[in-house]
């Protein structure tokens, strides 16, 4: 059977460099960063002092105050990014279409903070005073039930659980419904809320966060100086459609996606595979998935977590996917401004991939002062570049081993 074609049809986030795709993406290609001083928990009890935090965001502009009470934080970013999203498509959502438009919107932890309130509720109230909301606001696909409840979309419905890599595998396994013909249309990406008081512990006891104070030089990728990773939160979204589907009704169209590879390290639960074998195999395949060749990609958006391993593996990685056409591509890493959004990471990232093609502009990676000589790729450091694409990637790497690479194209009719 022939592989229908895919485009991008609609974008939303909610981000800490704005909640809305224009102010972030005027933020990025400014070289605006949305780290500051950690403020949601006290930061005297951490030993990393600083958050990429979604700042100013109101959630009654999208969700009935009532409804917003029986919803954690990361359900909604996600439905307010899937809300906006679909308008930017114009995607109307009717008894006639329903049920060929899916959603699947994944979450690393979902709904730790209710998580957190709840248990301390139980052991200081007993189990009477526990939410009868409690499990339907914490399981991470709830994000999914209440975009779907809340558009009106009966098709194809998933939630994807694999850590950073969340978001990307969201996308790619979304693509591939539509591409083999079980939806038309489908939204799809990441949302996550983890600036809580238990993931912030659980990540400064695993070492992985940055502990400089200075929220403008905590995050910088790639950098020899880099110490960790700063939390984010937010949501990005997209609406993917069948080429078909999306001319039949005259959409807009940002992007093509042609390319999905998704790999495991089968090494260890929180350190990537020597080398970068495996996020090396996603990348390959997602440039063989989508019937290009390695020189064909001229922009990666790095996972590039500001990590020693991360960001040395992955440059490995390109190096090993790429050859000499490496040192010819651009790479950058937007969470030395965005933080990162674990498994909002990918969808967010998705949006930053798809306008840089779109726009001919290449995200920088600020805070890139002093290179690490293990990497030494071209990664955009600190101002934003024009540069016309055919052709650009986005990595997401996750605890667990997963690998997961996305490709779009500049859209040819």
């Amino acid at each position: 059977m022939e592989k229908r074609r895919v485009v991008v049809t609609g974008l939303g986030a909610v981000t800490p460099v704005g909640n809305d795709v224009t102010t972030a993406w005027q933020n990025i290609v400014a070289g605006v960063s949305g780290i500051g001083p950690l403020t949601r928990l006290n930061p005297e009890d951490y030993p990393a002092k600083v958050a990429a935090e979604v700042k100013d965001f109101q959630v009654e502009n999208f969700i009935e105050k009532k409804d917003a009470r029986k919803m954690d934080r990361f359900t909604h970013y996600a439905v307010a990014a899937s809300l906006m999203a679909v308008k930017d498509a114009d995607l109307d959502i009717n008894d006639e279409n329903a049920h060929r438009i899916g959603v699947w919107v994944g979450s690393g932890i979902g709904g730790m903070e209710t998580f957190e309130q709840q248990h301390e509720t139980f052991l200081n109230r007993g189990y009477r005073r526990v939410s009868p909301f409690f499990v339907p606001m914490m399981i991470p696909d709830m994000a999914t039930g209440q975009i779907s409840i809340t558009l009106g979309a009966k098709g194809f419905n998933s939630c994807t659980v694999t850590a950073c890599a969340t978001g990307t595998n969201s996308i790619g396994d979304a693509f591939k419904v539509i591409q083999r013909g079980d939806a038309d249309a489908m939204i799809t990406g990441g949302s996550e809320a983890p600036i809580t008081k238990m993931s912030l512990a659980g990540f400064c006891a695993n070492t992985a966060l940055s502990t400089n104070p200075d929220p403008k030089t905590a995050s910088r990728p790639f950098d020899q100086n880099r110490d960790g990773f700063v939390m984010g939160e937010g949501a990005g979204i997209i609406v993917l459609e069948s080429l078909e589907h999306a001319q039949a009704r005259g959409a807009k169209i940002y992007a093509e996606i042609v390319g999905y590879g998704a790999t495991g390290d089968a090494y260890h639960i929180t350190a990537p595979a020597p080398a970068g074998e495996g996020g090396a195999r996603a990348m390959k395949m997602a440039i063989s998935d989508g019937g290009l060749s390695p020189a064909d990609i001229g922009y990666i958006n790095a996972h590039g977590t500001s990590t020693d391993y991360n960001d040395k593996f992955e440059t490995l990685a390109i190096k090993e996917t790429f050859g000499e056409h490496a040192y010819k591509l651009a790479v950058s890493s937007t969470k030395s401004m965005t933080g990162h959004l674990l498994g909002a990471a990918g969808g967010v990232e998705a949006i930053f991939t798809i306008l840089a093609l779109k726009e001919g502009i290449l995200p920088p990676t600020i805070n890139l002062e002093t290179p690490d000589p293990e990497c030494d790729l071209d990664y955009v450091p600190n101002e934003a570049r024009k540069q016309e694409l055919k052709a650009a990637m986005s990595n997401s790497l996750g605890f667990g081993g997963h690998n997961a690479t996305i490709v779009f194209k500049k859209y040819e009719g």
